[in-house]
């Protein structure tokens, strides 16, 4: 039961993001849903590129307005010293970074782990880059393709003899977030007991290949390496998309209780009794022949017809969703999935919800991406600036206030 006077889980926490794009952003919105005070740190003029980003509502950036919510923004020039002076006393004062340059360039500031460290032993740090810190490919850039190139993804993901094909969604990045976010929590905790912060260095090529589970396993035991089997499972069968008379379904029928089931719907129990569909594993070996059967009949209905009946005989199954039917769809909306956020300009902002859910503690629903600079003033008093030390760093251009283009009135 949702308790109304419960804080967050991380309230309390705050967060400095040295971060651009994907990988440190979306580790730290994760955060931010959580509780802790993440305070964006943007360079002057432009800040984050995110913001440059369209599609625009009244100027604004539509991606920035979701992926960085529930964040404020703190304008600093880390390439001047007040800048990183700045910084280092925000970081004094804060129990996480996270950042996402390239290896070397919060070095190259005076900012990495070791420097950062004699004057906040207690911060979580955490580097979230291509190929890590350290390593012949460290000191290359690297985006979501290349480590999805690299980390076997596009090996085995889209059609047999097809082109290269990446997963749709920029997944190494986001991945790689997330295991930045657990390891922060997990840091975190560690530092309940010791009272030490760390340094976190997480991948997006490990990540992404922490996820070859299945290719591991046959790679691993019998030397066979994976390939793009298009909507197929790697070892199991039927589980896959199946054509239908108006498109195709997703059905996984692996356990014998699903497989029997699969075959009554269709009318095809005579497989029941084909030793080469013994098994799931063993029917993955012959899935073509398997397959080509169940079309036969499933071309002969229609998509809602054959979800409507596996269903009713508790076989997996999907039909295949497009964006507009997911951001409208009934049971995300029953359950209160998407939330809108309030923006200064754009008003209600419809944002993705949070997949975790507490039962005591629900995660923070508060304000769209953050206007540039907005925060920075009440970032700077907090570690003690004075109102005379904010004006003269400004004028310096060391630090900037909100940029007044995001202020007016669009009307």
């Amino acid at each position: 039961m949702l308790d109304p006077d419960a804080q967050p889980p991380l309230a309390g926490i705050t967060v400095l993001e040295v971060g651009a794009f994907m990988a440190a952003p979306f580790a730290t919105m994760q955060l931010a849903d959580l509780g802790a005070t993440v305070l964006k740190i943007e360079a002057p003029g432009a800040g984050d590129p995110v913001r440059a980003t369209g599609p625009f509502v009244e100027g604004h950036s539509s991606p920035f307005a979701r992926l960085n919510r529930n964040k404020r923004s703190v304008v600093l020039d880390l390439k001047s010293d007040a800048g990183r002076e700045a910084l280092l006393r925000l970081a004094a004062s804060a129990d996480v970074l996270v950042e996402n340059l390239r290896p070397g360039a919060m070095r190259k500031l005076g900012l990495d782990h070791e420097s950062v460290r004699s004057a906040a032993p207690h911060l979580v740090y955490a580097s979230a880059s291509g190929w890590g810190q350290d390593g012949p490919l460290a000191p290359l850039p690297g985006l979501d393709i290349m480590a999805q190139a690299r980390g076997g993804l596009m090996s085995i993901t889209g059609t047999p003899d097809g082109e290269p094909t990446k997963v749709g969604v920029p997944i190494c990045d986001l991945v790689c977030a997330l295991y930045v976010a657990l390891a922060v929590t997990a840091a975190l905790r560690e530092r309940d007991r010791t009272g030490l912060g760390q340094y976190i260095d997480v991948s997006l090529l490990e990540a992404g290949v922490s996820f070859a589970v299945w290719e591991a396993g046959r790679y691993f035991a019998t030397g066979e390496v994976g390939r793009p089997l298009g909507s197929a499972h790697q070892s199991s069968a039927p589980y896959q998309a199946v054509r239908t008379a108006d498109g195709h379904v997703t059905l996984g029928a692996v356990t014998p209780k699903t497989w029997a089931g699969l075959c009554g719907v269709l009318g095809l129990t005579s497989l029941q009794d084909d030793p080469r569909y013994a098994d799931a594993f063993t029917r993955h070996a012959h899935r073509e022949a398997l397959v080509a059967e169940i079309e036969d009949v499933t071309r002969g209905w229609t998509s809602a017809e054959l979800v409507r009946a596996l269903d009713g005989a508790g076989v997996p199954c999907a039909p295949i969703a497009d964006y507009a039917d997911v951001f409208t769809d009934e049971h995300l909306n029953r359950r209160g999935y998407f939330w809108d956020a309030e923006h200064p300009v754009l008003g209600p902002v419809r944002q993705l919800g949070s997949p975790m859910r507490f039962s005591r503690t629900p995660a923070v629903q508060g304000a769209a991406g953050p206007l540039l600079g907005e925060g920075t003033a009440d970032a700077l008093r907090a570690v003690g600036y004075s109102e005379n030390e904010i004006t003269e760093l400004t004028a310096r251009g060391s630090v900037a206030p909100p940029d007044a283009r995001d202020r007016e009135d669009p009307a």
